[in-house]
């Protein structure tokens, strides 16, 4: 990735993924679009607000349906701990909307580390010239 954080580099089309919902299936996809980018060397931002920041929580057990990721792994896909891991692996950006912290009253320090808590207007200037893309 770029030096500067939410930039892509020359000749890279970055992707932004903004996570609205606190389903577990978005929140899953959300991964999964995200790894797949960072694969093949698209910079990533992932941007999570409401309920969508229990994502990026070091619990995410906040998801609605999250306890389906055992049926979502028995049947041969990559469950959610695994994605994370790939995607901060592979130096994806997360960010956690400040506004959405407060709606799931989670506090910030519940998030992983390494996740920048941040306003709309942060996440607009991180995903200037990139692909966004909602869920």
């Amino acid at each position: 990735m770029s030096a500067e954080p939410g930039h892509a580099e020359a000749g890279q089309e970055g992707l932004a993924i903004l996570l609205l919902d606190g389903g577990y299936e978005r929140a899953h996809y959300a991964l999964v679009l995200a790894a797949g980018a960072l694969a093949v060397d698209r910079p990533v931002l992932l941007f999570a607000a409401g309920h969508g920041v229990h994502a990026l929580a070091r619990d995410w057990s906040g998801l609605r349906g999250a306890g389906t990721d055992g049926a979502v792994q028995a049947s041969g896909v990559a469950g959610f701990d695994t994605l994370r891991d790939a995607v901060l692996a592979l130096d994806g950006v997360l960010m956690a909307c400040e506004s959405g912290l407060r709606i799931a009253g989670l506090p910030a320090d519940a998030l992983l580390p390494g996740v920048r808590v941040a306003g709309v207007p942060s996440f607009l200037d991180a995903a200037r010239g990139r692909q966004i893309i909602s869920l």
